[in-house]
């Protein structure tokens, strides 16, 4: 099978290196790519938001699925426009792809069928807006309703750094994606990151992780996309599964069923562990990043074949197959992120990282330089590891992380932390 994949970060380097393990692949194409995923998939200069170059590439080369990685081209219906052409894709439609593209559309859809999750008001209007954080108080959750690249949620401690939000999404900061926001109650918990697979009509649970946002060791320091992550998610019981399956997977995908947008590709739930139970944060309708650096070292089964099968409606029947060992990833990000990073300086030593018996490591922001490998973006590498355990996986991706020579990085030195206390 010839497969395209769409994406260049360390996730899209993820799935391109599982990909390859299947004995169904007979060639992967990547778009644009990256230099790690160069290693095992032919790169090729397409641009995502041009769905008719892609058409006519998929034709040209027989690709038989297109592998969507990041959110942009799949709310912009690429998925839709490569459908329309006879290619399988594992992604959703555009109008699926609102679970993740419009955060007031889910709240609405949470509202009309009873899924637990944060109470909301949706606003377009600063005035109204406004007077209704200062009736509510702070702490209280801003949220920019369209894709703003991550950062367009802020957890606010003060009614003064509410309204800033406020004024800021308004202003244009995110440009139309801050045309209207949505103000929710800060939920109070553990969060937990939990995928499940999707073909249309049924879903399967994949698997769970959690990650760390802050920059910081002690989750101290601003939001990022990501420092580091681990999977399982010890938090996350097959008791907790399944509530999550129940109260809030099936009434999601029977709605989007009701309104004709079957939901196929994999949807990522992200949850807040409360008092009251698994409470919806956000949906997204893709793989995470860090998350999927972690899960695919444990997946067992073959991952074309369950990508192809979301894309025809043919899922299996049986629950899909992961060791039980844990993993872990370290991200390696460049100096000044998650503000303007240091980019351009010299990165050595993944030879070595990479010789560690249970180490891998991803591209996430990386370029070429003729024989040189430079620091191309904010988070430039992921450091992932499997062990028998959380700490066993956290030392051994921290071995990997010190043979590399990039003195104008950096990391967190705490990955994995809630989970070893959990352990110990």
């Amino acid at each position: 099978m010839n497969v395209l994949l769409i994406g260049s970060g360390g996730r899209e380097h993820a799935i391109a290196r599982t990909l390859t393990k299947s004995a169904r692949l007979s060639r992967l194409y990547a778009a644009p790519g990256n230099p790690g995923m160069a290693e095992v998939a032919e790169l090729v200069r397409l641009d995502a938001a041009d769905h008719d170059a892609i058409a006519r590439f998929c034709a040209e080369k027989n690709i038989e699925l297109v592998v969507v990685g990041p959110e942009q081209p799949l709310v912009e219906g690429l998925a839709d426009s490569l459908r329309a052409r006879g290619v399988a894709v594992f992604g959703p439609s555009k109008a699926a792809a609102r679970l993740e593209g419009s955060k007031g559309f889910v709240k609405d859809l949470c509202r009309a069928n009873a899924i637990p999750t944060a109470d909301y008001e949706r606003f377009d209007d600063e005035t109204k807006a406004l007077a209704y954080l200062r009736e509510k108080g702070a702490p209280i959750v801003v949220k920019a309703d369209g894709l703003a690249a991550g950062k367009g949620v802020v957890v606010a401690e003060t009614l003064a750094e509410a309204e800033t939000a406020v004024r800021a999404m308004f202003s244009g900061a995110f440009g139309k994606s801050g045309a209207e926001v949505v103000i929710e109650e800060k939920l109070e918990g553990e969060e937990a990151s939990f995928f499940v697979l999707c073909d249309g009509t049924r879903a399967l649970p994949f698997a769970s992780a959690q990650d760390h946002k802050r920059a910081g060791d002690g989750d101290t320091g601003p939001n990022t996309g990501g420092m580091g992550a681990y999977s399982p998610a010890p938090c996350f019981t097959p008791e907790t599964e399944a509530r999550v399956m129940r109260e809030i997977v099936a009434p999601t995908l029977r709605a989007m069923r009701e309104m004709g947008a079957p939901f196929q590709g994999v949807l990522f739930v992200g949850l807040m562990l409360t008092s009251r139970g698994p409470q919806l944060i956000e949906f997204n309708v893709r793989f995470g990043d860090p998350e999927t650096q972690v899960m695919l070292p444990r997946l067992e089964d073959d991952l074309l074949e369950l990508m192809f099968a979301c894309a025809t409606g043919a899922l299996p029947e049986r629950a899909i197959r992961f060791s039980p060992k844990a993993a872990l990833t370290v991200v390696l990000a460049a100096q000044g992120y998650p503000g303007t990073p240091l980019t351009g300086a010299e990165i050595n030593g993944l030879a070595r990282a990479g010789e560690i018996a249970g180490v891998t490591v991803t591209h996430a922001g990386t370029r070429r330089e003729g024989d040189k490998l430079l620091a191309a973006g904010g988070r430039v590498l992921n450091v992932t590891a499997l062990g028998d355990s959380v700490r066993e996986a956290q030392a051994l991706a921290y071995r990997g992380v010190d043979a590399i020579d990039w003195p104008e990085g950096f990391c967190r030195r705490d990955i994995g932390w809630r989970a070893i206390e959990r352990e110990a």
